[in-house]
């Protein structure tokens, strides 16, 4: 990154990530604006599916993925030098064009479809997903169409790794996005952001009480009988962007 130019680093993550984890630890850079799932509103008027708080969401935010788009690729909001997205990989629905997403730099975030699966169906309304409810082949387009048009591959991030290691694998990342790491990314106090979706309250308890990245704990929990073929489709996806992912060692 140039001393002038400004960083659009989109962020894609499939649900039940630690997306919003590294949410906090990139707003908590004082060079750095977040912004949180911006395409959802869209997402949710489009498709009508019944999320918690769909209506106040749709309500609340920008619906026009133009005008979302327009935002995320103009000005750096508060003069700020990087502008950091976190965004869907399945809010991306087919309508939306794909060609302001050329001037966005990538990181990939994925996580263990079995750790996603059983958290995902913690929700009621979500107890029964498809794999494009999951984000995989999503995360997989948009990794090939960047590797595609730009020549070269996006960074990926697995999750484990970075609650295993978040000082080594974030020193990493900011040395490949050519900014400098800081250990203010690595802490923050507990309670809300101003920066969170609406939609909050019915997910994000957990980092709320949070003050850093939480150690790795695998969870116990096995998916579902019915759901095993489910679970062996997103493996498949997320078995290919684990075998490119950063890691700490050069």
């Amino acid at each position: 990154m140039s001393d002038n130019a400004p960083l659009y680093l989109a962020m894609w993550s499939g649900p039940r990530n630690i997306s919003t984890a590294m949410l906090r630890s990139f707003g908590s850079r004082t060079d750095t604006f977040v912004c949180d799932e911006p395409l959802y509103a869209h997402y949710l008027k489009a498709t009508g599916l019944p999320h918690p708080g769909a209506a106040e969401i749709i309500a609340h935010d920008e619906s026009d993925w133009r005008k979302v788009a327009d935002w995320l690729t103009g000005p750096v909001p508060e003069g700020k030098s990087i502008f950091y997205q976190k965004l869907m990989t399945h809010h991306l629905l087919p309508v939306i064009d794909r060609d302001w997403l050329e001037r966005l730099t990538y990181c990939f975030l994925i996580r263990d479809p079995r750790e996603v699966l059983t958290s995902y169906l913690n929700i009621e309304e979500l107890a029964e997903p498809s794999l494009e409810d999951l984000g995989f082949p999503q995360q997989q387009e948009i990794f090939e169409m960047v590797r595609e048009r730009t020549g070269q591959t996006p960074v990926v991030l697995d999750s484990k790794d970075v609650l295993d290691n978040p000082a080594g694998i974030l020193a990493r990342l900011c040395e490949v996005l050519g900014i400098e790491f800081t250990d203010a990314m690595l802490t923050w106090p507990p309670g809300p952001r101003a920066t969170d979706g609406v939609w909050a309250k019915h997910w994000y308890s957990a980092v709320e009480k949070s003050t850093g990245f939480q150690p790795f704990r695998p969870k116990p929990d096995q998916v579902p009988e019915h759901l095993q073929s489910l679970y062996e489709q997103c493996l498949e996806y997320y078995d290919r962007l684990y075998e490119k992912r950063l890691t700490v060692e050069a």
